[in-house]
């Protein structure tokens, strides 16, 4: 496995964490692509979601790696707590919590895998940081871009809407998907090789 794997005598490997709002009006948006990951590695897995932490959990494998798929339903500006309190129930260290989120940083289309960094604006990552004590968990940034040259929309309305029609979507959530299994088979650093 990659380097995930701690001794911290827990049952799993992993928290992949998905961020995203809860209700319908939210799915297709932007902000919910980490969301959709979850969906995309559950159906991979043959897991199914059921209420547990705040959110929506799964507890499964992927490859050799033991897992639980976290989307928590708090909305994103308070994705902390039910995200410390799955990492501190399964005794996983920060190192060993994967983010998924969309990242305006990020041109639309592209994919970066880090571990650890700045907060960019983004209130769930924010929150995240707060509840675990630190910065240093492994991060799936999705791009979604910048609002397009006349667009008039706040960052806020930009991600909160859906994709414009001449952008892909599901290309970019199921080479999220990849990007995590990467991840946790070949480690952070090939992860970063890959999605630069």
């Amino acid at each position: 496995m990659g380097l995930l794997r701690r001794s911290g005598g827990g049952s799993l490997d992993a928290l992949v964490v998905g961020l995203g709002n809860p209700g319908r009006q939210y799915e297709r948006s932007r902000h919910n692509l980490g969301f959709r990951v979850l969906d995309v590695l559950c159906e991979r897995s043959g897991a199914s979601f059921r209420n547990k932490y705040n959110g929506r959990f799964a507890e499964t494998r992927l490859g050799d790696a033991r897992i639980a798929l976290l989307g928590p339903e708090t909305y994103m500006n308070l994705s902390g707590p039910p995200v410390a309190n799955a990492a501190r129930f399964f005794k996983l260290e920060p190192a060993q919590v994967i983010a998924v989120y969309d990242d305006i940083e990020v041109d639309f289309d592209r994919i970066r895998a880090k571990l650890g960094g700045g907060l960019q604006g983004h209130n769930g990552l924010r929150s995240m940081a707060d509840a675990l004590g630190t910065r240093d968990f492994l991060r799936v940034r999705l791009g979604v871009g910048r609002p397009r040259r006349g667009d008039p929309r706040s960052i806020a309305d930009f991600v909160l809407a859906p994709f414009e029609p001449d952008e892909d979507p599901e290309a970019l959530v199921e080479r999220g998907a990849d990007a995590v299994q990467l991840l946790l088979d070949e480690g952070v650093e090939a992860a970063e090789k890959q999605y630069p």
